[in-house]
């Protein structure tokens, strides 16, 4: 029995040689045909170079993207944080020590059903938390980046763009713009990329954006500036850079830069439904950028100017009313007590037209006026209140910490809940009733007056005009409304043909200004 054992396993053994030398020298094949004589390729000879104004014009693009990259890519850092699991255990190879790199087998090693074979011995365990990029701002080895992509426990690395990898030996972050600076030491040769003027940025420029998307490190792609001034709800502080050019998970943290290889933004988020790249990409621009991180360097904080105001923009029918040109200054929809504002006398209903001299035409740009002015002195705020234009001296004082975290009011929940009926206000397609104590439980507000909607009519004035049940209105054309009486006297001040401005609040609290068209004929 032992010699047939022994005879199958000979056969199986000469038959895999045979198979391996089939596969890798295929000298018994080429032996078995024949042999083939050597032969010359005739391969086509390359085109004589164009020299038409057209891709005259194409290379020169061509060069300035290779310029602006090669400008800003020694400056790009990939950024790996890693966290320690308790108990001890045999460590993978981390993926930057990769045994086959330059071999035809080194993707093979990134697969982690692979890598498990390949470990060091019992150590710590750690495991890869996030992945994410950096740029380079002081040659003494300070990284710019965002806060998702640092953390505060475990260990941060720093990969330079010429392979070099560094531990990082500080962090500091500002929440409110997901903005972070990173310290790393004993780093020579590094070269600080130029952070541009991000208000010279007009939509249409070509930008490009730099980073490390699925850790491809060294990856640049190009696009335009397709809008700025984006709001996205992520973060406290926005004022987004809107790009077309592809941003992917990893490339967060990485500059966005223009032909002159400037770094103008950085990127920050993706508007995707697929978890990738889909047209749509965001950087904070690089003047807030700046603004927060010599904070961060100095002070280790962000030291922030503030009102003390809710705003909204100008537009549309709401500009009408107000008797001011579309995004001509920003709206006061709430003044908060024991603010700057309210001592200086600002009122809800006023729109604030400049601070200090500079035109205001988004909240965006106000917001980024007073964070960044003197604090504790007084500045010039022109308002229009009324129809009459006034200037009042307001005196900012610095912004607490926790300032604002929690203005930004969650879902709505409970719509459309039954509630009472009330008279139907016919013709702005709403119906009402007085906010009472009872009421103001089911919705779960803090609000002791106002009218509440419970209805809104498909297609009504009201309904185009965005409102919607369980909204409370505390305002109709300028007057005070504590009930149903209140609003039927303010519309009646003047025709609903002329438009009606409301003043509505979430059951959260959170307040706006709303201009409603309705037509001869409703």
């Amino acid at each position: 029995m032992s010699n047939l054992v022994n005879s199958v396993r000979r056969h199986y053994f000469l038959t895999l040689v045979l198979i391996i030398t089939v596969l890798t020298g295929s000298g018994l094949i080429v032996g078995s045909l024949g042999e083939q004589q050597p032969q010359r390729l005739n391969l086509a000879s390359p085109k004589t170079k164009t020299t038409s104004p057209e891709h005259q014009f194409a290379n020169q693009l061509s060069a300035a993207f290779r310029a602006a990259a090669q400008e800003v890519l020694p400056s790009v850092v990939m950024i790996r944080t890693y966290t320690n699991v308790g108990g001890r255990s045999e460590e993978i190879i981390p993926f930057f020590d990769n045994p086959f790199e330059g071999t035809p087998f080194e993707d093979m090693f990134r697969d982690p059903s692979f890598r498990q074979f390949f470990r060091r011995g019992p150590t710590p365990p750690q495991f890869v938390r996030g992945l994410g990029s950096g740029v380079i701002i002081d040659p003494a080895g300070v990284i710019l980046t965002n806060a998702h992509v640092v953390t505060p426990e475990g260990k941060i690395l720093v990969r330079l763009h010429d392979g070099r990898e560094f531990d990082a030996v500080d962090v500091k972050t500002d929440p409110k713009t997901d903005l972070a600076l990173v310290w790393i030491k004993g780093a020579k040769g590094l070269k600080a990329a130029v952070l541009g003027d991000s208000d010279q940025v007009q939509v249409g420029d070509w930008v490009l954006a730099l980073g490390q998307p699925f850790g491809l490190e060294g990856t640049v792609t190009a696009g335009i500036v397709s809008a700025k001034g984006r709001g996205l709800g992520i973060a406290f502080r926005e004022n987004f850079i809107q790009t077309d050019a592809a941003i992917n998970p990893g490339n967060s943290g990485g500059p966005l830069v223009n032909l002159d290889g400037e770094v103008i933004g950085i990127n920050t988020a993706i508007s995707t439904e697929s978890g990738g790249y889909q047209g749509v990409g965001f950087a904070i621009p690089s003047n807030l950028a700046k603004f927060v991180a010599t904070q961060l360097a100095e002070k280790g904080f962000v030291r922030r100017g503030y009102l003390g105001v809710a705003i909204q923009p100008v537009e549309g029918a709401l500009a009408e009313q107000l008797g001011v040109e579309p995004n001509e200054g920003v709206l006061v929809t709430e003044v908060y007590p024991n603010t700057p504002a309210s001592e200086a006398g600002i009122k809800s209903g006023d729109v604030i037209l400049s601070f200090d001299g500079k035109k205001v035409s988004s909240p965006n740009e106000l917001q980024s006026y007073v964070e960044e002015s003197e604090i504790d002195k007084a500045h010039d705020v022109e308002i229009l209140r009324d129809d009459k234009r006034m200037t009042i001296k307001v005196t900012v004082r610095e912004q607490p910490s926790e300032y604002g975290m929690d203005r930004v009011p969650p879902r709505l929940r409970g719509r459309g809940r039954a509630l009472p009926e009330s008279e139907a206000i016919a013709k702005l397609g709403i119906q009402v009733e007085t906010l009472t104590p009872e009421v103001a439980e089911q919705l779960g507000t803090d609000l002791k007056e106002g009218v509440v909607i419970t209805a809104v009519k498909p297609g009504s004035p009201a309904a185009l005009a965005g409102l919607s049940e369980g909204t409370i209105i505390v305002e109709a054309n300028r007057q005070k409304v504590s009930n149903v009486s209140d609003l039927r006297e303010a519309l009646a001040a003047k025709p609903l043909s002329q438009g009606v401005l409301l003043r509505v609040a979430t059951p959260e609290g959170m307040s706006r200004y709303v201009a409603i068209r309705v037509g001869e004929n409703e």
